[in-house]
């Protein structure tokens, strides 16, 4: 027992040593899949980057899964029919599940496991939501081969305890990437691309097939597109509407993918890529400070310009209250003033000062 609390102790702390190192979401997946594979135990994994506001899979860092099954494995996800699915776990309000416990032992239950993971030569499946402060900044699902024990509860407690610190290190991650680059990534016009009913790239604009290049994942995907380019494809064909995510791409430009799928069954979905706008990037930014939700409601109305007699009024709070509430909000933003807070919620810099906090 003293040598699991010992590990456990070990893990935390390196994992709030790379919270403060501030590395590339890729970067720390792959130091994060080497700290863990020995205390969880797991053959394979998959971590995801995700669209911080609605959760989505953005981008994917792979080890031990075939890249031919990525395209199922969005459809399964998205199709919301199993217990393990992303969305599921955080709907049950927990961060952390397996699918053995899920289905008491049963996997064949599952049809993740059914569908995905058995024909894989996997057997069970641990899999965590690390939310934080009311953004979802990613996911990771570990397996284990077939003829393996299942995930113990003493290794969910584990996973369970680590997802708030890796959290807040996806978090930070987020944060440094919501400010300009030393070099500035190119301009982006607005780039296109159609994928089919399966999700394999059918054609592409100059500008697209640009963009496909940069947000190339390790591994590469067979289908010829980034994870982001196909959840946001799978989410539109899915539903038969318009379908939105933002993403991330290695070299720091924050964009909207924008997927609707075309006239017939088999014409496949439109996907449009266009830098942020302000409006689009204000949860960003404030989810990515972390403020507490009191505070996002206040940060939300002083972007709009409502003075702070009115925002006590609009939130039944006193006028002291709302002041106290601006200095946290300035304070945890590295801002000075409203108009310095403003910038850097709608635009991701700010005017007169250097580098942000960290």
């Amino acid at each position: 027992m003293a040598k699991r609390r010992d590990i456990e102790r070990e893990v935390l702390g390196t994992i709030g040593e790379l919270a403060a190192s501030r590395l590339p979401t890729a970067e720390l997946f792959g130091e994060l899949h080497a700290l863990l594979r020995g205390p969880l135990g797991f053959d394979g994994g998959c971590w995801h980057g995700t669209d911080p506001v609605t959760g989505f899979p953005t981008s994917t860092v792979a080890s031990g899964l075939d890249p031919a099954g990525f395209e199922q494995a969005v459809r399964l996800e998205l199709q919301g029919e199993d217990a393990t699915t992303f969305e599921a776990i955080r709907a049950a309000g927990q961060r952390v599940q397996s699918v053995g416990r899920a289905t008491d032992g049963h996997l064949e239950r599952s049809v993740r496991y059914r569908e995905l993971l058995q024909p894989c030569g996997y057997g069970d499946e641990l899999r965590i939501n690390f939310d934080l402060g009311g953004g979802r900044w990613g996911s990771a699902a570990f397996m284990r081969e077939n003829g393996r024990d299942p995930y113990d509860l003493p290794e969910l407690r584990l996973a369970a305890r680590i997802a708030t610190p890796v959290g807040a290190a996806l978090r930070a991650a987020h944060r440094a990437s919501l400010w300009p680059t030393r070099t500035a990534p190119p301009a982006l016009a607005p780039a296109v691309a159609v994928l089919d009913a399966h999700g394999r790239l059918r054609s592409a604009d100059v500008a697209a097939r640009d963009l496909i290049s940069r947000m190339a994942e390790p591994g590469g995907l067979v289908l010829g597109v980034p994870s982001g380019f196909l959840t946001v494809a799978r989410q539109a064909a899915r539903t038969g509407r318009p379908a939105e995510v933002r993403v991330c791409t290695p070299d720091g430009q924050w964009l909207a993918l924008h997927a609707t799928a075309l006239d017939g069954p088999s014409d496949g979905v439109a996907v449009i890529a266009t830098p942020v706008s302000p409006v689009q990037h204000l949860p960003l930014a404030v989810l990515a400070h972390g403020l507490s939700p009191r505070e996002q409601q206040v940060a939300l109305h002083a972007v709009r310009g409502t003075s702070t007699k009115d925002i006590a009024a609009l939130l039944h709070l006193t006028v002291p209250t709302v002041q106290q509430h601006v200095g946290a909000i300035l304070d945890k933003t590295g801002t000075r003033t409203r108009r310095e807070l403003v910038t850097l919620l709608m635009a991701g810099h700010l005017p007169t000062l250097g580098l942000p906090p960290a």
